[in-house]
């Protein structure tokens, strides 16, 4: 034991906690989704909600997400997303962003910021 002790990974204070996160980080690549940097997209309006596109860079693709405000008296409501599609350029993940959140308003139509709550998943 006294070589498992010695260890970069061993934390006296939690040790299986920093076991297992030393564990887990040999298996991710390092490359943690981030948004997609570049030019910033200007945001589309679609029945009275405003459509702003973030596509999640993972590795050489882009996955479709984005968020949907809605301005209410004071407050801006917020539904954030992010759906499986993968894409392999920025423009195509902006434009299909554009198009599934146009598509989550019209299906969900007014129940989609009927709970009032400030910010959550669509």
């Amino acid at each position: 034991m006294r070589g498992f002790r010695q260890r970069h990974w061993y934390d006296k204070a939690n040790p299986m906690a920093s076991f297992f996160s030393s564990f887990l980080s040999m298996f991710s690549a390092g490359d943690a989704p981030k948004a997609a940097a570049g030019p910033a997209v200007e945001p589309q309006e679609h029945a009275g909600c405003m459509i702003h596109p973030a596509p999640i860079k993972e590795g050489s693709q882009y996955r479709l997400a984005g968020r949907i405000e809605k301005q209410v008296g004071e407050t801006v409501l917020v539904r954030t997303f992010i759906r499986a599609d993968m894409f392999t350029s920025m423009d195509d993940a902006v434009e299909s962003t554009f198009r599934k959140a146009r598509q989550i308003i019209d299906q969900n139509g007014a129940s989609l910021f009927s709970d009032g709550a400030p910010e959550r998943s669509a």
